[in-house]
């Protein structure tokens, strides 16, 4: 990522609030285990923000209609695996998280890594 993208990555960001969230339950997707946010509003901004940005690459390049929010806990394991975190999950639940900010994560073809970090504006 180049110079100019970071920083106008960083602007459209910053035009956003931190906010707190709560997840209350678990979901599935298939072959994944995750959290819905809620609210999920603030989530659904910040990505239709950056997709108007850079309208040339949309969410997950385009492949669905719509955009779940969700924080993915297990994806790749068998179901009895899913099964056992979501249960193993239901003891912690309700979770409350503030956001401020934004991770920018790169796959190498095996794992996950942060890339950048981008702060959120200031709650009003």
């Amino acid at each position: 990522m180049d110079g100019a993208v970071r920083r106008a990555l960083a602007a459209v960001l910053a035009a956003h609030p931190a906010f707190t969230v709560r997840f209350e339950s678990c979901h599935r997707f298939p072959g994944v285990l995750y959290l819905a946010p809620e609210p999920d509003g603030p989530f659904r901004e910040l990505t239709e923000a950056v997709a108007e940005r850079w309208p040339e690459a949309p969410p997950f390049g385009g492949r669905f209609d719509e955009v779940v929010p969700h924080l993915t806990v297990a994806q790749g394991h068998d179901e009895a695996a899913l099964a056992n975190a979501e249960a193993a999950l239901a003891d912690s639940m309700p979770v409350t998280a503030w956001v401020s900010s934004v991770a920018l994560l790169v796959h190498d073809g095996t794992r996950w890594h942060e890339h950048a970090s981008f702060a959120l504006g200031q709650v009003p």
